[in-house]
């Protein structure tokens, strides 16, 4: 599992004083750094080195984070395909568990515009993250959201 703490800044609060939905994605984002080293460990973005494209991400709002404290971004793997990989993401802020969600990332060749299986090394090390899957089903029915 990769842990990010993120500083919510003023502007990232919406008129009620909550974090703002749109912020959310950018904090995953961030979380998804650590990952992202173990494809290109300078963060090089050419087209020779990066091979990751973004397919899917969906998120849950389980309860309302606020602009006073931190929030502890945690990032790990849920499922390894053949090419593509899924994530699960937390927002967890003063103890408590407040947005979940999964994110789908594809092993890609941007020049060929073509999906590539994941090498076994890199295929190896996400192994060692994986964490158990997040139920979709329980995220969209789950009754302790208090929101």
């Amino acid at each position: 599992m990769f842990s990010t703490t993120v500083s919510p800044r003023f502007g990232d609060m919406d008129g009620l004083g909550h974090i703002n939905n749109t912020v959310l994605p950018i904090w995953f984002e961030t979380g998804r750094n650590s990952l992202f080293r173990i494809f290109s460990p300078d963060l090089d973005l050419s087209p020779d080195v990066w091979h990751l494209i973004l397919v899917r991400t969906e998120f849950d709002f389980l309860r309302q984070m606020y602009y006073r404290s931190d929030v502890e971004i945690r990032t790990f793997i849920v499922k390894i395909g053949n090419s593509s990989f899924t994530l699960g993401h937390e927002a967890w802020q003063e103890g408590e568990l407040k947005a979940r969600g999964q994110a789908v990332l594809v092993y890609y060749d941007f020049k060929i515009q073509k999906s590539m299986p994941l090498p076994n090394e890199i295929r190896d090390i996400l192994k060692t993250h994986i964490f158990p899957a997040i139920d979709t089903d329980e995220m969209n029915a789950d009754s302790s959201c208090s929101i």
